[in-house]
């Protein structure tokens, strides 16, 4: 195991309640010890969100994402924090087309399709955002009475 990575774990695992100074500060250091690592710059990332920090968790997200992510998991994460981030920055029409894309590679993570109905509506686009999370809760939902009546709601959803 890399060196870093034993850092970056005890560093993450520091992590309680919210508390983020010490964290942050660490992440920060590890980082310019190896700055072309994608897993640091993506903890970086969710840690400067964490606290608000969206511009700058911004910058660490793409930084993360063009280093390339090993991961699925940890990409599409990174792909989540990355809208979210844009959505505070009210950068809801960037962050819907990075959704889509997300939603593209990963069709199996639902969160994308939630992030993205919130983009669509706060880009203007509500009767789509209805339709997604709609279509989401259709296909997510085993309840008795949604599959019933699945095949008529999603009729509706498009009439």
């Amino acid at each position: 195991m890399e060196a870093w990575k034993t850092e970056l774990d005890a560093i993450v695992g520091a992590r309680h309640g919210g508390k983020t100074d010490h964290v942050l500060s660490a992440l920060k250091a590890l980082d310019a010890r190896h700055p072309h690592t994608p897993e640091i710059a993506a903890e970086l990332a969710f840690t400067l969100a964490g606290r608000g920090e969206d511009d700058a968790a911004l910058a660490a997200y793409d930084r993360a994402l063009a280093l390339g992510l090993s991961s699925p998991s940890e990409q599409a994460n990174t792909l989540a924090g990355r809208a979210a981030c844009l959505l505070r920055l009210g950068r809801a029409k960037e962050a819907a087309a990075g959704l889509e894309l997300a939603r593209a590679q990963f069709p199996e993570n639902a969160e994308f399709a939630a992030y993205l109905a919130v983009a669509l509506k706060r880009s203007g686009r509500a009767d789509e955002a209805c339709a997604l999370l709609l279509d989401t809760l259709l296909d997510l939902s085993d309840d008795v009475g949604l599959t019933a009546h699945q095949r008529t709601l999603r009729f509706l959803i498009r009439d």
